[in-house]
């Protein structure tokens, strides 16, 4: 296997999306930015994408790796390698028209309806993955650690596990759980599709309540599962934050570790980013004050720079804890007569409403912008003066570690990454429990400190400016596993 002779690992990291060419959350970044923090540290790390519009528009330097026959109803597959954008980290693109040529985004078509033959689309990423990585697809390459990442590409840990061949190939296996929630759930009956022995439904375990689990085969069939913050590792281990898969994870006991998520400074830093009205850095902080009267003046709010401006950039669902900050809105915009509120994002169809009807209600105060819009994001966390993440459940969140690059205080519950990253009354305000009182504590004490004490307010923002959430410290932590498992 190439790499062996000289102690260099070859990864090669499996995933269903990657930034900028497609994204519909922190996975993309997380694919984006850890490979070419590996390479630095010494790997030989490639990707295996699904051949969407996107990808196959924006990866370079194409080239027809090998023709792979009729597969989970495609007639024509092929592999390509070329090279992402910006960061040169090989890709590999598996280009089946029929599963992956479509509108819509990964997983959803234009009506919010996940694609019917979602199984048979991550299932060959899957496949693609394990036969590459044992070599089999690519006569020039081939890996010694796969690394699959969440549902879409679970199964190519269970394909391995299948495949006579990689026992001799000697490729091990790393699975992360990006978001337990998020489990591709399939029916029974659908399961010969995926041309796996029968034995893997209940002997081994890829059953889950009458029907089979992706992310299940990825905690089952890997040598090490990783989420993507300690603390997150440790809460899906109890009923509470398991999804029905904590058994699952307590039965793998120390071969579940948590790695935090960092921030690409290439993209995310305000002394550079070509995306906000005016730089500024930890030493001259006078560029953040441009910034909010830009984004005060972009989503048609009271131009008024003394009005503390809270934002959320999340997906509007039940998850992310946003139906608690609609039940203390009212009372928090009365009690509170200057406080704005900047929103983005989409998702829950009754969530949606509720805040666009309050955008309406108070026009100057309150601006609402239904989609998901990179450039606005990087606006929203220079011009805003804190950031609102109240979720039920955090694997890691990137939005925090954003916002306090751009010293912009988070508002957190204290729950998996945010608990790893935001320290209470030093770098943001954390509130324990998902009620919309303690919510409203923490807004309330958060608007307290940036009204009657300016230095202390500054003197967060720097705490937060400061901390080092880089990509080097979490590439050194998987590389340090990467050997362990190569022994």
């Amino acid at each position: 296997m190439m790499g062996k002779m000289n102690g260099q690992i070859n990864v090669l990291f499996a995933a269903s999306e990657v930034f900028p060419l497609v994204k519909t959350g922190g996975l993309a970044d997380v694919i984006a930015a850890l490979p070419p923090a590996l390479r630095e540290a010494g790997a030989d790390v490639r990707l295996v994408v699904p051949g969407y519009p996107a990808i196959l528009e924006g990866v370079q330097e194409q080239r027809v790796v090998c023709e792979i026959g009729p597969l989970f109803g495609a007639a024509r597959i092929t592999l390509r390698l070329g090279v992402m954008p910006d960061t040169q980290v090989p890709c590999y693109v598996v280009d089946a028209p029929f599963l992956y040529r479509r509108a819509g985004n990964p997983y959803h078509s234009k009506n919010g309806q996940e694609w019917p033959d979602n199984l048979q689309r991550f299932a060959l990423l899957g496949w693609v993955a394990a036969h590459l990585a044992s070599g089999e697809l690519d006569a020039d390459w081939s890996a010694h650690i796969l690394h699959a990442h969440d549902w879409h590409a679970a199964l190519a840990c269970a394909y391995l596990a299948h495949h006579a061949g990689c026992a001799v190939h000697g490729v091990r296996t790393v699975f992360t759980v990006h978001n337990l929630a998020y489990q591709g759930l399939f029916d029974l009956s659908d399961f010969h599709l995926l041309g796996l022995s029968n034995c893997f439904i209940r002997e081994r375990g890829m059953e889950f309540y009458g029907r089979f689990s992706f992310m299940k085969a990825g905690l089952k069939f890997s040598q090490r599962v990783t989420t993507v913050s300690p603390n997150y590792a440790q809460e899906i281990a109890t009923p509470e934050f398991g999804c029905g898969l904590d058994g699952v994870i307590r039965a793998r006991g120390k071969a579940v570790s948590g790695i935090l998520n960092g921030v690409d400074g290439r993209i995310w830093n305000p002394a550079n980013d070509p995306l906000i009205a005016a730089p500024y850095a930890l030493e001259k902080l006078d560029g953040k004050a441009q910034c909010k009267a830009a984004l005060q003046k972009e989503l048609g709010l009271e131009p008024n720079p003394w009005a503390p401006l809270l934002s959320v950039v999340s997906r509007l669902t039940p998850q992310k804890g946003l139906d608690l900050l609609l039940a203390v809105l009212p009372d928090l915009l009365h009690h509170h007569g200057s406080v704005q509120l900047a929103i983005q994002g989409n998702g829950d169809a009754h969530l949606e409403a509720q805040f666009v009807a309050l955008a309406n209600e108070y026009p100057q105060r309150i601006a609402v912008r239904l989609q998901y819009d990179e450039p606005l994001a990087h606006r929203m966390m220079a011009g805003a003066d804190a950031i609102v993440v109240p979720s039920r459940f955090e694997p890691c969140g990137l939005t925090q570690l954003y916002a306090l690059r751009y010293g912009t205080i988070p508002i957190v519950r204290q729950v998996g990454g945010l608990a790893d990253t935001v320290k209470d009354g030093m770098t943001g305000f954390v509130f324990q429990n998902a009620t919309p009182h303690a919510l409203r504590e923490a807004l309330d004490r958060t608007l307290i400190t940036y009204t009657t004490n300016p230095l202390q307010w500054q003197q967060m923002q720097k705490n937060g400016m400061v901390q080092n959430f880089s990509w080097d410290a979490a590439a050194s932590q998987y590389m340090a596993l990467y050997r362990e498992l190569m022994g």
